[in-house]
């Protein structure tokens, strides 16, 4: 069911993502009419003003009319006689806001001298003539950039207005509230993005809409063209920071105006992990590739600081964040043989490069900002104790698959440099690379990036989003947190999601596409697509593998829904946001849900199989079908090759050429003529007649009251006839007789209100084509404890599974806590450790922090207690990553998550392993020796240990890739 919301206030597009509303669209007290009978208020900007911020008024200017249909005046002049002006205005470039602060009718303290900070205030009267005045002042130039597109993000103009075809909602009378609106100084001081692994998707487009780069007829045109729209959106989101695509590219050459754009708008540019001193790595290809081949500063110390030297003189007058330090070309480290060969000439080369940069930028080093980037193998000369001047910020990489792998000391958060963070939407490298869709949901994001905030890594935040589109949501959230840590929490996670959908779709299905966009993220996050395959989830255990294809497509049937009933101006803009990243991983699953049918099918003789086959393959039509439509249909094609990424056909980490169903095994059998009956039960993959043991359903307990389901098919064509008798009235089973061409699913089910007490055992007898099948059936209807006397949890066939946040009790211990992080894990929320900086580990029953969860358990002897743990690393150093549990009184028992100096091989298959099923797991073993209540107790012990998924196994848990779906509980 679709529910339509009801928003009070401003009806329409354009929240501000959480920031205090001031448009109205109905005059209020005081307030200022921006568009109002038809006029619009003029806008007025300085003739000294920076360019970037005029450029930028100029977009207010035709974001004001294509929302309300008036365009707005413009003027630079130094006097005004309009009613109502719009001022636009840098803190020392605006003759007329000085003017306001000599009359003291404007007060700009709050934002003095502060980094990218701005005000929005109405100001009554501010000279003769002028009835009101709308001020958007700015500390700095992006500071006042950051103000106009706040005023057009209030207006109801996406962000994503030319990248995802958001329609703004008409509104023909906008005012602004009286009042003050401030927003600054941002808590990461460098919030920016790398477009990285661009080809083929970006570059396709880029070479079909742009063509080929002016002089270099093998790169594509990655010029002012395209450079532009990008600009403006990343202003838009408060971002300020670029790495350039650079696969095959070049940003200073490919275009020499590229630079000049940058300054125009306001961009800071740098160069990626492996390219220092603003020299991209085709830039040497192009030059020395064929004579001296990949850089290599052992062999060519003159030829690469000349190059370094031309660099940094070429853009000396831009503002840069310059990268130090060397890597080798293509993503590889610039000499084997580690530290232990290589430290001392790297660490000459540092030296090199910051002599460099003083001769040619400032004689005073400290003043120019760098960067040297912990990237990779760049981390271990760091450990090995390389280290660069304080003035430089420490770039902590990630584990390329959003686990962050170091976060600064106290000592290192002295350093006047700071440290930053260098984050992944995208990766392109082992173990499987992943560069189809989004899959980083945001609860993840807000995890990793909040303790980088908490550790002081907060000079830069910068994220690889490969080609861009289709990345839309997770990298707003990424740059809202970087701008406002303190406004988004481990708590209103949703509320983002919802806040977004109202700004790009309006209020009325937000939270209806708010679910829909969190859970499709939250599904391929579990597994990205590129590492599904027919054996990711159990086919034959808990129903996981048509429970999770049915839940994807539930949500592309309710996107389906949403779809055809938004505005036909609207559907473009939900196609490529929500709908058609919901369907093609819904189909994705179910193609893969279909290939796992077929083999298991072909084992058991089914006549099914070739059906099963043939589905896969049909599904992968469809889904062919639905890129090619994104491709070639949406639009008429104006977002061309952005489906070229290939996702189907993995056999190793790179992605394959084109999407093929080579790697997807396919079996085809032959089917005798005769009808032949035979089943098979939930929770086996077993046969009937003929396995060797007895048939058994999964066990029926009155706690969780399940159903479970017996199959019986067919293993010739001809159909034949059944029928099914049950042992007891107390058994229900939905059919008891029928014809199978194929497959045929009955139910069992237990009435409850009849059957006896105890533990009791039942029988449900198939007959058909002369064979006779009894399926047992075995009941567990305890007198004591009953589901409404019960409190906690309740083992069930032999195990009880938990989702963290339904802990019976809480403990703190001062600053030492569990926090709950909302959607955050496989299943549902997830349970995360925290305390002060640079505190010590804490200790249970000292200063630890306790989840407490109470349980019936009618089983004793050993338990094993299986955490699913989130795929944090280590990130304090020369600390592990530990957390504890206990049973009732017994002692604590410690779980080494990630232990101290854990090195390849053992760590590499660890990692692999941790980061493809986005969870760690840990299995501990206690001995219980008395049926009864019992408390199972996690305690804190180090940050970040954040839990997903807890099993109590008593014996019953079956594989599955998510585990057991939680127990019944009462509270």
């Amino acid at each position: 069911m679709i529910a339509v919301a009801t928003l009070i206030g401003f009806a329409g597009k354009g929240f501000a993502l959480g920031q205090i509303q001031y448009i109205e669209t109905a005059p209020g007290p005081d307030s200022f009419p921006l568009v109002h009978q038809n006029s619009a208020a003029t806008l007025c900007v300085d003739s000294h003003e920076w360019s970037g911020v005029v450029r930028a008024a100029r977009d207010l200017q035709a974001d004001v009319k294509s929302v309300s249909g008036c365009l707005p005046a413009w003027s630079q002049a130094g006097t005004l006689s309009e009613r109502h002006v719009v001022l636009i205005g840098t803190l020392g470039k605006s003759a007329l806001i000085e003017q306001l602060l000599r009359d003291r009718k404007l007060d700009v303290s709050p934002i003095a001298g502060q980094w990218e900070s701005f005000f929005l205030q109405v100001v009554p009267q501010p000279w003769p003539g002028v009835d009101s005045a709308l001020v958007i002042c700015g500390s700095d130039q992006r500071g006042t950039i950051y103000g106009i597109y706040d005023l057009s993000g209030q207006i109801g103009v996406s962000p994503w207005h030319y990248w995802a075809d958001v329609p703004p909602q008409h509104h023909p009378e906008l005012f602004v509230k009286a009042g003050n609106f401030r927003q600054g100084p941002p808590s990461v001081k460098y919030r920016g993005i790398f477009l990285n692994d661009e080809a083929p998707a970006l570059t396709g487009w880029i070479q079909g809409k742009y063509g080929r780069a002016p002089g270099w007829p093998k790169a594509a045109n990655y010029g002012p063209a395209f450079y532009t729209n990008l600009f403006e959106v990343m202003l838009r989101l408060n971002a300020n920071y670029l790495w350039p695509a650079m696969w095959n590219n070049a940003f200073n050459e490919d275009d020499t105006n590229n630079p000049a754009l940058a300054n125009r708008y306001g961009i800071v540019m740098g160069t990626s992990h492996q390219e220092p001193m603003m020299r991209a790595q085709k830039e040497w290809d192009r030059r020395y590739q064929k004579t001296l081949g990949h850089w290599n500063y052992v062999k060519n110390p003159d030829v690469m600081e000349t190059f370094w030297r031309d660099g940094i003189r070429r853009n000396k007058n831009d503002e840069n964040i310059i990268t130090l330090g060397l890597r080798g070309a293509n993503d590889t480290p610039m000499a084997t043989g580690g530290p232990a060969a290589n430290q001392a000439l790297l660490e000459q080369i540092v030296g090199v490069q910051r002599k460099l940069i003083a001769a040619e930028i400032n004689p005073d080093v400290t003043q120019v900002p760098q960067l040297w980037c912990l990237y990779k193998e760049v981390l271990d000369y760091y450990n090995a104790g390389m280290r660069v001047p304080d003035d430089v910020t420490l770039l902590w990489a990630e584990d390329n698959w959003g686990n962050v792998r170091r976060l600064p000391t106290a000592e290192e958060r002295r350093r006047t440099g700071g440290a930053g963070v260098y984050y992944h939407f995208d990766y392109h490298g082992d173990p499987r690379s992943y560069q189809w869709l989004n899959t980083s949901p945001i609860a993840k994001i807000w995890d990793q990036m909040s303790l980088a905030q908490q550790y002081g890594a907060d000079r830069i935040w910068i994220v690889n989003v490969g080609h861009f589109k289709g990345y839309e949501f997770p990298l707003e959230y990424f740059l809202h947190l970087a701008w406002d840590p303190d406004r988004w929490t481990n708590e209103n996670i949703n509320e983002f999601t919802r806040l977004w959908a109202a700004q790009e779709f309006g209020p009325a299905y937000a939270g209806d596409i708010a679910d829909i966009l969190a859970e499709y993220t939250k599904y391929n996050g579990r597994r990205k697509p590129e590492l599904l395959d027919a054996t990711t989830y159990s086919l034959v255990n808990y129903q996981e593998f048509e429970k999770v294809v049915a839940d994807f497509n539930a949500i592309a049937a309710r996107a389906e829904i949403i779809s055809g009933q938004l505005p036909a101006a609207e559907r473009a803009s939900f196609y490529e946001l929500v709908l058609f990243p919901t369907k093609a991983s819904a189909q994705l699953n179910a193609l893969y849900l279909a290939a796992a049918k077929n083999a298991l099918y072909a084992r058991q003789r089914r006549a099914s199989a070739n059906d099963l086959a043939a589905q896969t393959r049909s599904l992968f039509r469809a889904e062919t079908q639905l890129l090619d439509h994104y491709n070639r249909t949406l639009l008429d094609g104006k977002w061309n090759h952005f489906m070229d990424q290939t996702v189907i056909g993995y056999t190793n980490w790179a992605d394959p050429r084109k999407n093929n169903l080579g790697a997807i095994p396919l079996t085809e059998i032959k089917v005798p003529s005769a009808a032949a009956m035979a089943l098979t039960v939930e929770n086996s993959d077993a046969v009937w007649p003929g396995a060797s043991a007895a048939a058994v359903l999964p066990s029926f307990d009155s706690f969780n009251r399940p159903r479970h389901y017996l199959e019986v098919f067919n293993q010739g064509r001809t159909p034949f006839a059944f029928t099914a008798v049950v042992s007891a009235p107390w058994l229900l089973l939905s059919q008891t007789n029928g014809t199978v061409n194929k497959d045929q699913r009955l139910w069992v089910s237990v009435d409850w209100d009849h059957v006896p007490h105890g533990s009791v055992n039942g029988e449900v007898r198939l007959t058909g084509t002369g064979h006779t099948v009894a399926v047992q059936v075995k009941v567990f209807n305890p007198v004591a404890p009953t589901r409404d006397s019960l409190t906690g949890f309740v083992e069930a066939d032999g195990c009880v599974s938990i989702e963290p946040e339904h802990y019976t009790r809480k403990v703190d211990a001062g600053d030492n806590r569990w926090l709950r992080v909302e959607d955050y894990g496989r299943t549902l929320s997830g349970m995360r450790t925290t305390q002060p900086v640079d505190a010590p580990r804490a200790i249970p029953g000292k200063d630890s922090p306790c989840l407490e969860y109470r349980m019936y358990l009618f089983s004793t002897g050993v338990v094993s207690v299986a955490a699913s743990t989130s795929p944090t690393l280590n990130f304090i150093p020369g600390r592990s990553l530990q957390w504890a549990a206990s049973w009732d009184d017994q002692p604590a028992q410690i779980v080494n998550v990630v232990p101290v100096g854990l090195k390849a091989p053992e760590a590499r298959r660890n990692w692999e392993e941790s980061v493809k099923n986005n969870a760690r797991s840990t299995e501990i073993q206690f001995t219980l020796a008395e049926p009864g209540y019992h408390t199972l107790k996690l305690w804190m012990m180090d940050p970040g240990v954040l839990l997903q998924k807890m099993v109590v196994n008593l014996g019953g848990v079956k594989p599955s890739y998510l585990g057991p779906p939680e127990s019944f509980r009462r509270n």
